[in-house]
């Protein structure tokens, strides 16, 4: 498998989870010019921007710690830009999540860093 196929795999394993956590999954794999996000949802009247994160093992460091400053601007970027494009409200509340995959550990985490 090639490493596209593996995040496609390890994306639908988290929506699962996710849905299982009261997640209403909105959009998949949404691109712009500034990257990614790869999960849109709406948990509780707010919408959820989540990275999903794998590590095949812990030995390099759990997943979730991929999440660094560049990547946390690049999804706050593409947030700001699905939120336009989608002509939803200033108002609106969001957040962003972070899943990390480490098999068979999967974690969640709600509101992993501050906003837009």
């Amino acid at each position: 498998m090639n490493k596209r196929s593996i995040g496609a795999a390890y994306e639908k394993l988290a929506e699962d989870f996710l849905a299982k956590q009261g997640y209403q999954i909105i959009e998949r794999n949404y691109y712009c010019r500034y990257g990614e996000l790869d999960l849109i949802g709406e948990e509780n009247g707010i919408l959820c921007f989540i990275e999903v994160k794998y590590r095949k093992s812990s030995g390099s460091g759990y997943p979730q710690e991929a999440v660094g400053f560049r990547k946390q601007r690049s999804i706050r970027q593409c947030a700001g830009r699905y939120l336009l494009e989608r002509g939803y409200r200033d108002e609106t509340p969001c957040r962003f999540d972070v899943v990390g995959i480490c098999p068979p550990d999967l974690w969640l985490i709600r509101d992993a860093f501050g906003g837009l």
